[in-house]
């Protein structure tokens, strides 16, 4: 019987450090990350965990 692998990955809610707006993203995002309400580059994709350039405020289950 195969074992089944837990996700190492999480989604994580980020504070926008110009317009204070919060929004939840992928940790391993493959494409920029951008804040939804004033267009400032949130995370850089690297190829494996994204680059974050915001406030972390919680890493979701």
């Amino acid at each position: 019987m195969a074992e089944i692998r837990e996700p190492t990955s999480k989604f994580i809610k980020i504070r926008c450090p110009k317009c204070k707006n919060e929004q939840i993203m992928f940790g391993k995002a493959s494409s920029e990350v951008i804040c939804l309400v004033c267009g400032k580059i949130l995370a850089d994709p690297t190829g494996g965990k994204s680059k974050v350039k915001a406030r972390i405020l919680e890493v979701l289950e």
